[in-house]
């Protein structure tokens, strides 16, 4: 009998197995056959800590020690820009406010992302505080602690059948079953899938798609000092990424779960508008990819017992802030299951708690 069963192997289910593990034994499950395979193997792996919902940012800000330092840190200095063309002035100041970004003249813009045109950006902002995220080894810190308290890591796992019983849950997979007296659901674009498994109705959780390419920049450029480049209304971005750059349209399309592949013509549409941007076309892409981006009814994470069965536990709708709030949010699942007083105040464990959805 396990005290925690974890479903989902990415750095939701990851982080929590290692914050549990000192509270008893863990088990993780993770259906593919490695961590991190689906949403939190394709992030732009950036950490801004005015970024997102008010609940997102004080999880941000309260993540922000540990990236910095915890087994080393994980961050690393990038920066953040943010651009837009005419008729965005109002959206720009706006969202130049709420990421307390600095403007600077347009035609400086160059000097931090090589490739923008100053003639077709009549407004620009900066900020210095923005990292990048090495994700893997964020993931493999939590996984070591998890392993290094016992726990139980294992993929190829697909669960398929979970029932309620006397002391707790069993779950079932295609080789085996599992007790324990806690689930956590940290199954990503399949949590409402989980829950449904379980017994307990869906909270209405949609996975959104965003997909992403590899374009390289031209000869004799160097894109390493360069900082994200968001547009205005997040029309795409842009970050550098070991000697070339990633380039998101940014969309949200929802879809069902599953394993995401990016649209071409979304691709093709979100890379014409950056080329709007820039001083040089888009040739060729170096590689494509989508990942899914899943959202709560609110857009802000679901963290905590649910009221109809308080040993499932909620870990979901990271959205696309699952990384750089990991710290915060699976330090508060621990507390809450050991009944220590959290960190974080108490509005923002109730922003953040399934009760919302079943008051």
């Amino acid at each position: 009998m396990n005290d925690f069963l974890i479903i989902g192997g990415g750095i939701a289910g990851v982080s929590t197995a290692a914050r549990l593990s000192h509270l008893g034994s863990v088990t993780l499950l993770e259906r593919e056959t490695a961590l991190a395979y689906h949403a939190s193997g394709r992030s732009a792996a950036l950490f801004e800590q005015s970024y997102g919902k008010p609940s997102t940012v004080a999880l941000n800000m309260a993540s922000r020690d540990y990236h910095m330092t915890a087994n080393g840190g994980v961050l690393s200095p990038r920066g953040l820009m943010l651009v837009a063309a005419a008729g965005q002035e109002d959206a720009f100041a706006i969202e130049a406010r709420d990421m307390d970004l600095t403007e600077i003249a347009p035609a400086d813009a160059p000097q931090h992302f090589g490739l923008l045109n100053p003639a077709t950006i009549t407004r620009a902002a900066l900020s210095d505080h923005a990292w990048d995220i090495d994700t893997d080894r964020l993931i493999q810190n939590f996984a070591r602690e998890a392993r290094g308290n016992g726990a139980m890591i294992l993929t190829g796992k697909e669960v398929t059948a979970i029932t309620r019983t006397a002391t707790g849950w069993q779950v079932t997979t295609p080789t085996a079953t599992h007790d324990a007296r806690h689930i956590v659901n940290a199954a990503g674009a399949w949590v409402d899938v989980v829950a449904a498994l379980a017994g307990l109705a869906p909270l209405g959780f949609t996975p959104k798609r965003r997909s992403m390419a590899r374009i390289p920049v031209p000869a004799g450029m160097d894109p390493s000092g360069w900082v994200m480049v968001f547009a205005t209304g997040e029309a795409w971005y842009a970050k550098p990424d070991a000697g070339a750059l990633i380039v998101s349209p940014s969309e949200e399309d929802p879809a069902e779960p599953h394993d995401a592949f990016a649209d071409d013509m979304v691709l093709a549409e979100g890379l014409a508008r950056f080329e709007a941007h820039v001083t040089h076309p888009v040739t060729r892409m170096l590689a494509n990819w989508a990942g899914l981006r899943t959202f709560a009814p609110d857009r802000c994470l679901v963290i905590g017992p649910d009221p109809r069965a308080p040993t499932f536990l909620w870990c979901a709708g990271q959205g696309g802030y699952g990384f750089q709030t990991a710290p915060a949010y699976s330090a508060l699942l621990a507390d809450l299951v050991a009944g220590r007083a959290p960190m974080l105040d108490a509005d923002l464990i109730a922003a953040l708690s399934p009760e919302r959805f079943l008051s």
